[in-house]
């Protein structure tokens, strides 16, 4: 019995022994594992981290390209709309008010014409149709029609009186 004995305990020192062994390698392997996983998230979170950060430097870039890329041709094109609205209304009030002159101008004028002419109608009131002419160096009051019977001197079919020279 003694050496059932042994070999029963011999078999049960090696079965302990491979349970312990056994447990120490799932003990190890848990470990492992979990340092694996440690470092695999670590990897993980770097590779994250870099992949937000190259993200984030791209969206920028891409948002400044993108802004360059229509920010200036609105910049050019404002400020073209700008110089050609500012020179319209420009040439347009140097327009309107050069017209606005000669308006007032031409109506300055016509109202000289008119006083001019009630001012002549009223000379010719006031002299009786009697003017003065000069005809080859010889000068000449000329009278209304009908006022000398014998003229000696006409001007045109108007009696006139001849003024001598000094």
């Amino acid at each position: 019995m003694n050496t059932t004995s042994n070999r029963n305990d011999g078999s049960a020192r090696v079965r302990s022994r491979m349970a312990a062994d056994r447990q120490r390698f799932e003990e190890i392997a848990a470990s492992e594992l979990r340092l694996l996983g440690e470092n695999l998230r670590a990897v993980a979170n770097g590779a994250l981290r870099t992949i937000e950060g190259d993200t984030a430097a791209m969206v920028g870039r891409t948002r400044v390209i993108l802004l360059n890329a229509w920010l200036r041709p609105l910049v050019v094109g404002l400020s073209l709309f700008l110089a050609f609205s500012g020179g319209s209304w420009g040439l347009m009030h140097w327009l309107s008010t050069r017209i606005q002159s000669r308006i007032e101008t031409l109506a300055t004028l016509h109202v000289r014409i008119e006083q001019g002419r009630e001012t002549l109608a009223e000379i010719e009131d006031t002299t009786w149709g009697v003017t003065l002419r000069e005809i080859d160096g010889e000068r000449f009051v000329v009278l209304p029609d009908g006022t000398l019977d014998d003229p000696p001197w006409t001007v045109g079919v108007r009696p006139a009186l001849k003024l001598p020279s000094e």
